[in-house]
């Protein structure tokens, strides 16, 4: 499964603002039934500066979508996915740089941002990148943060969905009842929570390319 987001450095640094791209509804082979979504399917993916440190970049991957409160208590990261934070500082549309995240027995541990080895829809694990490691936080518990020795900074575990859409006006513009949104909106996702994997890196680790191309894609063994 793949998302894609088009970001530019520069924008983000003299903007602060926040570039994303979201989607809630996929196929039946990452969503699961009803409401339930499996660990590789990808709700949105982030990008932006950290407000803390203009030195830093911020991403940060969201996953399983809709869950409530009680689901969250119990959801965790599958052991037989990969989660890839793809880079390309080139222009060209084809990743130069991977983050990839890998949870087994309740960890997080983080590789990159590293030199891809075979661009594509397969990957092994870049062992020769720094890696960062952290245990996955609980539902309601404190954040647990790992930082390795050049400064990336790595969290995983439940939060609440960031994204905020009015689905309900949304509906009735698509079917011609309404003419615009509501201000302020309704949030479709309130009340509901992702599993969330958020890595802070520095920029020098990024190339030195004033605009990235960012996409997240999730790869099952």
């Amino acid at each position: 499964m793949k998302k894609i987001l088009i970001g530019g450095l520069s924008a983000i640094v003299f903007t602060a603002g926040v570039i994303y791209a979201a989607d809630h509804i996929d196929a039946p082979a990452v969503t699961g039934t009803g409401n339930k979504s499996l660990g590789n399917d990808i709700t949105d993916i982030y990008a932006f500066q950290s407000p803390a440190d203009n030195s830093k970049m911020v991403f940060v991957l969201n996953t399983q979508g809709l869950m409530s409160p009680a689901a969250s208590g119990t959801a965790v990261f599958p052991s037989n996915t990969m989660y890839e934070i793809n880079i390309d500082n080139t222009g060209d549309n084809v990743e130069d740089l991977v983050i990839q995240a890998l949870v087994q027995n309740g960890k997080l541990r983080v590789y990159g941002p590293v030199a891809v080895g075979t661009p594509g829809t397969t990957s092994m694990v870049r062992a020769s990148g720094t890696s960062t490691e952290v245990a996955v936080t609980a539902y309601g518990a404190s954040p647990s943060i790992g930082t390795s020795s050049n400064g990336t900074k790595v969290f995983a575990g439940p939060r609440d969905d960031p994204f905020f859409f009015d689905l309900t006006r949304f509906k009735e513009i698509i079917a011609g009842t309404q003419s615009g949104f509501r201000n302020p909106g309704v949030d479709a996702f309130a009340g509901t929570n992702v599993m969330s994997i958020v890595v802070e890196v520095p920029k020098s680790t990024l190339g030195s390319a004033s605009t990235i191309n960012v996409w997240g894609e999730t790869k099952t063994k």
